[in-house]
């Protein structure tokens, strides 16, 4: 079996094939900040299915027309060292990591809903209702018990009751 150079050998020059990476990877952080937690929390089949479609949208746009081994090895680098250089930068630089990763929004403060809040994450009250009976709360009965209720910055749901820690 014998293999042509265009199977191991970058198909367009090496700087474009780290500059492309980067240019989406950036513009995939900048459009999932914008667009809001909620897409980042539990999966919905409507969001997957955009993440698959988004995914092979930018395929070509990251690697052009080259399809070489070493092409895809130096797009995947790129992508690697740039997420490991923006963990980097976020883990010491707290103000750039609420840049990058926003901040938790309140849902629920002292029992009751903040519908400004929800309007904010494009949370409906169904939604919010949803995420307290997965967190094993009742929505109609228990909402007096809660203290606050926040939507993280990965989207999931933090719930923290009232009453004392037990010691």
């Amino acid at each position: 079996m014998t293999f042509s150079n265009d199977f191991l050998v970058p198909q367009i020059p090496v700087l474009e094939k780290i500059v492309r990476p980067l240019i989406i990877y950036i513009f995939l952080l900048v459009a999932f900040r914008v667009f809001g937690k909620r897409q980042l929390g539990e999966l919905t089949p409507f969001d997957l299915i955009v993440l698959l479609i988004i995914s092979n949208i930018v395929q070509n746009a990251m690697i052009g027309d080259d399809n070489s081994i070493s092409g895809g090895i130096i797009g995947a680098t790129t992508i690697l060292v740039a997420n490991f250089v923006l963990a980097y930068l976020t883990f010491h630089f707290p103000r750039l990591d609420r840049m990058v990763e926003g901040e938790p929004t309140v849902l629920i403060q002292d029992g009751k809903i903040l519908h400004d809040n929800l309007k904010k994450e494009l949370l409906s009250e169904t939604d919010l209702r949803r995420a307290l009976r997965k967190n094993q709360i009742d929505p109609d009965t228990d909402l007096a018990a809660l203290k606050r209720v926040e939507l993280d910055e990965d989207g999931t749901i933090t719930v923290v009751r009232k009453g004392k820690l037990a010691r």
